[in-house]
């Protein structure tokens, strides 16, 4: 099973690995804009719209289970 698997897998780490070595410059280009927009888009969403609201605020893992928990209850 895993024989087959690895098999599977290889080839298509093979056809993409040669389909990228196969591109012209403008391509690679392309995607290499795509790839740092969207390493962009996260760090920013992850910094500004999704904060580390209970770790700030809350040490051990049963204080922050018992916020969620007060939260998901009372509201």
């Amino acid at each position: 099973m895993y024989g087959c698997m690895k098999n599977i897998l290889k080839k298509a780490l093979d056809f993409y690995i040669d389909g990228f070595k196969n591109m012209s410059v403008s391509n690679r280009k392309l995607w290499v804009i795509i790839i740092i927009k969207l390493i962009i888009i996260f760090v920013i969403l992850k910094v500004f719209f999704f904060p580390d609201f209970l770790g700030s605020r809350y040490h051990t893992d049963k204080e922050k289970s018992n916020h969620v928990a007060e939260q998901l209850i009372n509201n």
